[in-house]
């Protein structure tokens, strides 16, 4: 399974709202004011303050650039906008840009994690303009600011502003694998995430997680670490992440949501036409049989193994192998006889909100072979066409009724999306939030 985050366009986005509330204070201090022109006094919100934040928040952005062989460079953008205590002498706009770089740190001990390092001023970045225009006798003394600040102001960014950046990446991180630890429904199972790597490829962080499926006592039925062959990985194409889930991984998920059961339908009184056509057809194999069929006629459904998943670029299919038995009354115990059916569905995946649905379409007959008989040997294919219209009425209605409960995504919403959409490769299922 894969986890890619896009860093170009969301490398701030995860822990945006953390980042709000931990808004620096700086050092204009609490409230300025300055003189209205009717002669009152009007409060100024300073930059530390609730509305200054929100202002600077406004001017103030984050990217990641990729640094070749070193990792990502994440690089944040800040400007001040001081405001004099009573009259303006000097109105000064600043703007510098501080990068780091996010590695994979790998230890002696413990799983390789995300780190971000060299913190630094961006050299050149810095920026400084004078908001109006200055006067003859006042502009020596914005010339002195200004060389005043061109050296000041990368210091403050390594003391003040790295650190910062620093422990918002890890909350941002330790958030993200919180998130994909959050365990996902399956009916009395559920499905649980846990992170194997970090990898940093291209311009995007991707995760590799293992997989584990458990039991509604919390016992593990099913492990998926590593796979035997390569996952095909598509690119992001400009979604900010994507979540790709391996096929196994896919086929547990229906195997815990379809598992193997027996149920039986009293045919006439369900599906009549089904039940005078199926007497029909075996009336051409023994007539006899065929006389003996009541009202309380029963068809026994066995799904004998639990369905496999075939993928393929955009379509999927779920193979079952299926025991059918047709008995001439309820009171009987041998039945007429014994179908053993290989039968393909189409499965087609939706998204409602933040819930991926499945749902299974018509059903065919792949191959079907007679296990036994009590009305003497005949060809199995005279019973296909009957036999694949009764388990299309009678097992997918069942089978798209335990599946309408959906597999619920909280990934999703958690990142601050609305609605998930997917794709299919030859090999994968592509999550990625739908596009508004």
């Amino acid at each position: 399974m894969k986890l890619s985050i896009n860093l170009l366009s969301h490398a701030g986005d995860l822990n945006q709202e953390r980042n709000q509330k931990t808004e620096p204070e700086t050092c204009w201090g609490k409230k300025k004011k300055k003189k209205k022109k009717n002669g009152g006094d009007e409060e100024y919100p300073e930059m530390g303050s609730e509305k200054g934040g929100e202002r600077a928040r406004r001017q103030r952005g984050t990217r990641g650039l990729l640094h070749p062989g070193a990792g990502v460079v994440l690089t944040a953008s800040g400007t001040t906008d001081p405001r004099p205590l009573i009259k303006s002498i000097v109105e000064i706009h600043m703007e510098t840009e501080a990068q780091a770089i996010i590695r994979v740190e790998t230890r002696r001990t413990g799983r390789p994690k995300l780190v971000l390092e060299d913190c630094s001023n961006n050299h050149g970045s810095l920026r400084i303009s004078m908001l109006r225009k200055l006067s003859i006798l006042v502009s020596p003394f914005a010339n002195k600011i200004r060389n005043l600040l061109v050296p000041t102001l990368p210091k403050l960014v390594k003391s003040q502003l790295c650190p910062i950046m620093k422990a918002s990446f890890e909350d941002m991180y330790a958030d993200l694998l919180h998130l994909v630890r959050v365990p996902v429904s399956l009916s009395s199972d559920h499905l649980e995430f846990d992170l194997l790597s970090p990898i940093i490829r291209s311009n995007a962080i991707q995760l590799n997680l293992a997989a584990k499926l458990l039991d509604s006592q919390g016992n593990v039925t099913n492990w998926f670490n590593k796979s035997a062959v390569s996952l095909t990985i598509p690119t992001l194409d400009g979604a900010p992440f994507s979540l790709t889930v391996r096929q196994d991984v896919v086929n547990a998920v229906i195997v815990a949501l379809l598992p193997p059961e027996e149920f039986m339908v009293l045919l006439d009184y369900v599906l009549p036409e089904l039940a005078r056509r199926l007497k029909s057809n075996i009336k051409m194999i023994s007539e006899k049989a065929a006389n003996q069929l009541q009202r309380t006629q029963i068809v026994k459904i066995l799904t004998q193994k639990t369905p496999e998943l075939l993928l393929d670029y955009g379509s999927a299919k779920v193979a079952q192998q299926i025991v059918l038995e047709v008995f001439a009354t309820s009171e009987v115990r041998r039945p007429f006889f014994t179908l053993g059916i290989e039968a393909n569905s189409e499965a087609q995946f939706y998204t409602k909100d933040d819930q991926l649905m499945l749902n299974l379409n018509e059903i065919s007959s792949h191959r079907i072979h007679l296990m036994n008989s009590g009305i003497g040997l005949f060809n199995p294919g005279l019973l296909k066409d009957i036999t694949s219209e009764i388990l299309t009425s009678v097992l997918i209605p069942n089978e798209n009724g335990k599946l309408r409960s959906g597999i619920p995504m909280s990934m999703i919403k958690a990142l601050g999306f609305e609605a998930a959409s997917w794709s299919l490769t030859k090999d994968a299922l592509v999550i990625t939030p739908a596009s508004s």
